[in-house]
């Protein structure tokens, strides 16, 4: 089976080495002065400059080329994209399965990546999501990892699975599609919380207890938004959490680092030159759940910081002050 992957960032182009090991890959690119370069270094020398290209991955500018007689396509661009890569792959009639990376909310809209595939793609297509605790530099050098995937069609997502799997990326199949991108969504968002907390150097216990009440909240959103609470102990809830919040690599953590040491929005983007996807989504997430009236102290918190300029000092004072209460998971 080919595999077409739309999109040649980091991550993109780190599935397309690894799925690369099974069958062949088309990475596709918008940009071709990067693609001409690509082809020439046989690497990505923006991204991962150090994870050379196996024989069985080319590359192309032309998403037309890129799909022609691809068996699935896998769309690998921040969530601001899915909606624009959606629509040209509908301008060129494709009929292939798609699955999506993306992980996020729309900004705007406050969808979740399936709901802007219902508005954009043909009902009879295929689809679903890839999502887990994977940093694209580790995936890339061929270290282990397992990832999730999952779509409303358990028989589609087991046979992606039964296609893709490797003995170094190792895939698990899932029917709760909902879960699996809040999940990818919202732990970016605590990312952000770890890393400011980390930054001012709060210890380990509240680490700990951080992440464990975020773990409520991303699970109070999954099941407001239909989705199964057991996802969130999976690997696209509790492991991708654990590893974007603590992972060195993890552009979300770095945002709270940044926030940390008193930049603000403007100069954290600045510095880090990268998308960091929890920053827009946080806002959405929020948006969400105040409108369904469900209680997220932690992502409140963090677009305080993020958009209304509170002092991060101040954060910490409220979420300690707040009023003692039963703990529940959910």
């Amino acid at each position: 089976m080919k595999l077409a992957v739309l999109g040649a960032g980091a991550w993109g182009t780190a599935l397309a080495i690894r799925f690369a090991d099974r069958q062949a890959v088309t990475l596709w690119s918008r940009e071709a002065d990067q693609v001409a370069l690509m082809q020439q270094e046989r690497c990505n020398t923006r991204y991962l400059p150090n994870a050379s290209f196996p024989d069985t991955l080319t590359v192309s500018h032309s998403m037309a080329d890129a799909i022609a007689g691809a068996g699935l396509i896998l769309i690998v661009t921040p969530m601001s994209g899915l909606r624009g890569t959606l629509k040209a792959l509908a301008e060129l009639g494709n009929t292939a399965p798609v699955l999506w990376a993306c992980k996020g909310l729309e900004a705007g809209t406050m969808l979740l990546p399936h709901q802007v595939a219902e508005q954009e793609m043909p009902t009879h297509i295929a689809r679903g999501m890839l999502s887990g605790p994977s940093f694209a530099q580790e995936v890339a050098k061929g270290l282990p990892a397992a990832v999730t995937i999952a779509a409303s069609d358990a028989a589609f997502a087991q046979q992606v699975v039964n296609d893709l799997n490797t003995n170094i990326l190792r895939l698990y199949a899932s029917d709760d599609i909902i879960g699996v991108e809040i999940g990818a969504a919202v732990k970016n968002v605590m990312a952000i919380a770890a890393g400011v907390a980390d930054g001012l150097n709060l210890g380990l216990n509240a680490r700990a207890a951080l992440l464990t009440r975020g773990l409520a909240e991303m699970a109070r959103f999954c099941v407001a938004l239909g989705g199964k609470p057991e996802t969130m102990m999976g690997l696209a809830g509790i492991g991708d959490l654990m590893l974007t919040a603590t992972g060195d690599l993890s552009r979300n953590r770095r945002v709270g680092l940044l926030l940390a040491q008193g930049l603000d929005l403007d100069g954290v983007l600045k510095n880090l030159g990268h998308v960091a996807e929890g920053v827009p989504t946080a806002r959405e997430v929020l948006r969400q759940a105040e409108g369904l009236g469900i209680e997220m102290p932690i992502t409140r918190s963090v677009c305080q910081v993020l958009f209304d300029n509170v002092a991060v000092s101040d954060i910490i004072a409220e979420l300690m002050g707040r009023s003692p209460k039963m703990e529940a998971a959910v």
